[in-house]
């Protein structure tokens, strides 16, 4: 069973299949390009962990979809969000279905998130 495949449950729950593609390419992208990172569902939406602590959610809504590192990232990346045009909640970072996806700024974040939590006992930061 691939990786992937922990997420197919959720992800034949888009009714758009644009959006379930485009969901898709980005799981499977996080997947590539960080492959020691564990796939799971929980509280209804796709997470990544590292050594049992969160790394990244992502959730789907009608007009974006949300890609949620914890606030803590929200803010030290808030210029390279607002730069792509994103728009934010305490503890994400909204992508419209019509935007581009900057690859680039996701490395940085999870990246940033697997070194700093690299020491985190705790499924969230304390």
């Amino acid at each position: 069973m691939s990786k992937l495949d922990n997420f197919a449950d959720y992800l034949t729950k888009i009714d758009n299949p644009i959006h379930r593609e485009q969901l898709t390419g980005v799981l499977q992208w996080i997947i590539d390009e960080f492959p020691t990172l564990e796939t799971k569902i929980a509280w209804n939406q796709p997470m990544f962990t590292d050594h049992g602590t969160f790394i990244l959610g992502l959730s789907v809504a009608k007009h974006h979809f949300s890609i949620a590192p914890e606030g803590i990232v929200i803010e030290k990346f808030a210029d390279k969000i607002a730069n792509a045009n994103y728009s934010t909640g305490k503890q994400f970072m909204r992508i419209k279905w019509d935007q581009p996806i900057n690859y680039d700024l996701l490395r940085d974040i999870i990246q940033f998130n697997i070194d700093d939590k690299k020491d985190c006992p705790t499924f969230w930061r304390k």
